[in-house]
């Protein structure tokens, strides 16, 4: 027996009815909430990965400084952008975010853009800091997401399923006020940037991902699941040939984040096809020095020309082993920065 959607079923998720507190004067809205506890998480995160490739942990609450205003902007920017029909009709309306509206495309570009300057400008590696920084944001998209639950927002068509969410109809987009429960999109998302996150953190400490891998799978992954979601999603969008506009979005991204992935992945390094720290037998070697050794064994009267040149083959011999040991030197501090980058994974 098929249940009617317009009709209550017996399990469902609620919707909270309230969005937000007040304390004094002030009104706390849960949305912004969530992404203040979000952005929290995340640093923290970061620093701590960070700190466990070698880097500087305090060089993250500057780059956030920067770059989590710039995400903000970026994304009210895109939101705008691409949905102008959703901004407030007052005047501070394109500002709002407080009512919901940040296109994570934009605010990540920005935020990247801009944590990369600063990261340039302090003379660290981006790609150890990108791979580090990947999971954390996924942590602070979903934390963001319980915002949208409090917004009642970020729902997808109609259902039956005992995990729809029961939206009021004041909250429901035209054309379906007769509904009750729809897809809760927003609780699909949030359960899918915390398993990605763990999969690229347990890529990090099992896998050999070179730096940027993981911030490129981070694109891939989240973007690919942001097609299923597009085509559950039924509040406003722009929409192009049919599609709306945000599948364009997350397939282009897919597609690019692929490719990012397998060209960071085939960068040939100089430590991995023999660069500089790489050489072959040195000069005074065994094998450089055959008809020499062959010559210092040839009897001779002069007992004491055989000792010159036996004092002079053990010189040899020493420059050869100070020059092996600066040659193995070069190569564990080659290997331990390796090692560094890698851990940032």
């Amino acid at each position: 027996m098929v249940h009617d959607p317009r009709v209550l079923p017996l399990s469902f998720i609620p919707s909270p009815s309230i969005n937000g507190v007040h304390i004094g004067p002030l009104f706390i809205h849960f949305y912004g909430l969530m992404y203040v506890i979000g952005i929290t998480l995340a640093v923290l995160i970061t620093q701590r990965r960070v700190r466990g490739y070698g880097g500087d942990p305090a060089l993250v609450t500057d780059v956030a400084l920067w770059a989590v205003p710039a995400g903000i902007i970026g994304g009210r920017i895109y939101f705008d952008l691409t949905t102008p029909a959703q901004i407030p009709h007052v005047w501070y309306g394109v500002f709002a975010v407080w009512t919901g509206g940040l296109g994570i495309w934009g605010g990540v570009l920005a935020g990247a853009l801009v944590g990369t300057w600063r990261l340039r400008r302090h003379g660290a590696p981006v790609g150890p800091f990108a791979d580090a920084v990947a999971p954390a944001l996924l942590v602070a998209q979903a934390i963001g997401r319980i915002g949208n639950y409090f917004n009642k927002e970020l729902f997808g068509g109609p259902t039956t399923l005992p995990w729809g969410l029961e939206v009021p109809p004041q909250y429901r987009p035209p054309g379906y006020l007769a509904y009750r429960t729809f897809q809760p999109t927003f609780l699909y998302e949030l359960i899918f940037d915390l398993a990605l996150a763990a999969l690229l953190v347990w890529l990090g400490n099992h896998g050999k991902v070179r730096p940027p891998g993981l911030f490129a799978l981070y694109v891939t992954g989240y973007s690919a699941f942001r097609i299923f979601e597009e085509s559950l999603r039924i509040d406003y969008s722009q929409h192009f040939l049919g599609l709306r506009l945000n599948s364009f979005v997350a397939s282009a991204l897919t597609l690019v984040g692929i490719a990012w992935f397998v060209i960071s992945q085939r960068r040939v390094t100089a430590t991995a096809t023999g660069g500089p720290g790489d050489s072959g037998p040195t000069e005074g070697g065994p094998d450089a020095g055959g008809p020499e050794a062959g010559q210092s064994q040839a009897s001779g009267p002069a007992a004491d020309g055989s000792e010159a040149a036996g004092s002079e083959a053990a010189g040899s011999e020493a420059a050869g082993s100070e020059a092996a040991g600066s040659d193995a030197g070069g190569s564990a501090a080659a290997g331990s920065a390796a090692a560094g980058a890698t851990q940032a994974s």
